[in-house]
């Protein structure tokens, strides 16, 4: 895909679909289906067998991929707001991680 500036690690908004307005990081970027799986962000269960790395087995929640389309860099989604004269700072809740290295701060 060749519009792609999402990235690994990159903190974006999903600005469509059930978990709208989410913040979160990104995980993982596949190009070729154009997905990104987001932290925090569209949360499925799933069952999963027993094994040594999970003993008990049962349904575990998962994070599943979104559509890159309805993905946005938080600083991009900012700077859109902004120009419509919208407030900024009270837009988006923040994710838990940030707020955490806030409170450390």
């Amino acid at each position: 895909m060749a519009g792609c500036k999402i990235k690994r690690n990159d903190t974006v908004v999903v600005i469509g679909g059930v978990s709208k307005d989410s913040v979160g990081r990104a995980l993982s970027v596949n190009r070729e289906k154009s997905t990104v799986l987001v932290e925090g962000c569209n949360v499925r269960k799933k069952a999963v067998r027993r094994s040594q790395e999970n003993p008990q087995g049962g349904i575990v929640d998962r994070e599943c991929p979104i559509h890159i389309s309805n993905v946005m860099l938080k600083e991009t989604y900012d700077a859109r707001r902004e120009r419509r004269g919208e407030p900024v700072s009270a837009a988006l809740p923040e994710s838990k991680e940030q707020d955490k290295a806030e409170a450390d701060s």
